[in-house]
């Protein structure tokens, strides 16, 4: 399980914090490695995000749909993370601020 922090500058230069990050609720893996609502439409997508708290795989803003986003809107859950290749980075859609894997080290 990946624990997350704040980016050194959240992403925004108002350093935002974010509370969600402390939830007790273990991350869920993503439940696919596609986006299913643009495999139902036939449409292609531009990258994948994956919901922290269910694991639902939705498209990107920059997709078609921004299906990624409409399951926040729909499920309230807070936290998603990028399922690209290299991509090591989280978003929260509530303080809108960009989250990193916590180094242990």
């Amino acid at each position: 399980m990946v624990k997350w922090t704040l980016r050194p500058d959240g992403g925004r230069p108002d350093g935002r914090a974010c509370a969600h990050i402390e939830s007790p609720e273990p991350e869920h893996a993503p439940l696919s490695d596609v986006c299913r609502q643009c495999v139902a439409l036939g449409h292609d997508w531009v990258a994948l995000r994956a919901c922290l708290s269910c694991g639902h795989v939705g498209c990107c803003d920059s997709s078609r749909h921004g299906h990624a986003t409409a399951h926040f809107e729909a499920s309230g859950h807070p936290l998603m993370r990028s399922v690209e290749d290299g991509d090591e980075w989280a978003w929260c859609f509530v303080d809108e601020v960009y989250l990193q894997p916590l180094d242990d080290g």
